[in-house]
């Protein structure tokens, strides 16, 4: 399958959750923003009306089909379903393939059938939503194909475009990734001028502590002392930003010894995926990875008419 394992997670079809922060284990289910995110993607797109769309006669019925140009790593089928849910519900759409499956050149998605203006007019919006967290999807399988057989995971982080935040974190879960906190109301890391701000690493986590938030409190440290600090300070979570491999061993060794560790280490920074493995081998809980998210080359996809009549 082109280097993409074949591990995907069970998918709990229903809105309204989501997965805890940095829990590998949780169930994939779909943001409860979902059905609002398509409705602005399409007020976009469609506004107050497909002038190109309207051309076709309006009882006339078609069926098209969704093929990707290139291996990659589904994601977004609720997405492309929503779509063409909110343009036409008579749309029926057939799937092939399933969110967090390996797909090859040249392989069917999906069909459509109905009518043939809604197939048009919800053509773009659900490709957009399918090959940019496709995309994000595949980016994140070759990283977690990586770490195989290490208990270190890919992390996502909050680099992520612009109102597709939760979509974008659902697609990171299709690659086999886990979420880190989706937002600043959901998790507190502390770093580099919270703690100019706050005076110290002590005085910010205990400020943390004395919150009513009840969440989890990671501090990011850019040495072996300031991770001495936070273990001292009781951080839940240690993000070890750019250290060596030789400071990430230190560390790692630092956390299991400690009286108040071990605690969940993440390292981040100028890992690449030719670095990752040595990385993972240093026995940190996970490796945060902006570029899942921030750096999207979009899947390339098409869609073409089989018929219309």
């Amino acid at each position: 399958m082109h280097g993409f394992g074949n591990a995907r997670p069970a998918v709990l079809i229903g809105t309204g959750h989501r997965p805890r922060s940095h829990d590998p284990d949780a169930a994939l289910v779909l943001p409860a923003d979902l059905q609002q995110t398509v409705a602005a993607a399409l007020k976009e797109d469609v506004g107050s009306g497909d002038l190109t769309a309207a051309l076709v006669p309006a009882s006339r019925m078609g069926q098209a089909k969704v093929i990707t140009r290139e291996a990659a790593v589904v994601a977004g089928r609720p997405y492309v379903d929503e779509v063409f849910r909110q343009v036409d519900p008579a749309v029926v759409v057939e799937w092939h393939v399933s969110d967090g499956d390996a797909v090859e050149p040249g392989q069917l998605l999906y069909r459509l059938s109905g009518p043939a203006r809604s197939l048009l007019t919800g053509e773009r919006t659900a490709l957009n939503f399918l090959q940019v967290l496709s995309a994000t999807a595949t980016a994140t399988r070759r990283h977690a194909d990586v770490l195989r057989g290490l208990p270190c995971r890919v992390l996502d982080t909050r680099k992520t475009l612009p109102c597709l935040r939760n979509a974008q974190k659902y697609a990171v879960r299709c690659g086999g990734g886990v979420n880190h906190r989706v937002g600043l109301y959901d998790g507190i890391l502390v770093k580099e001028n919270h703690i100019l701000a706050a005076g110290s690493i002590g005085a910010a986590v205990a400020a943390a502590k004395a919150s009513p938030a009840k969440v989890m409190i990671e501090v990011e440290v850019e040495s072996l002392d300031e991770l001495r600090q936070a273990l001292d300070a009781g951080a839940d979570m240690a993000l070890l930003d750019e250290f060596s491999l030789a400071d990430l061993w230190a560390a790692v060794a630092l956390n299991r010894s400690h009286p108040r560790g071990p605690i969940k280490l993440e390292a981040s920074g100028n890992v690449t995926l030719e670095t990752m493995r040595a990385v993972g081998e240093t026995g940190v809980d996970f490796i945060s990875v902006g570029s899942l998210t921030k750096h999207v080359r979009a899947v390339d996809l098409s869609m073409r008419f089989e018929y219309a009549d």
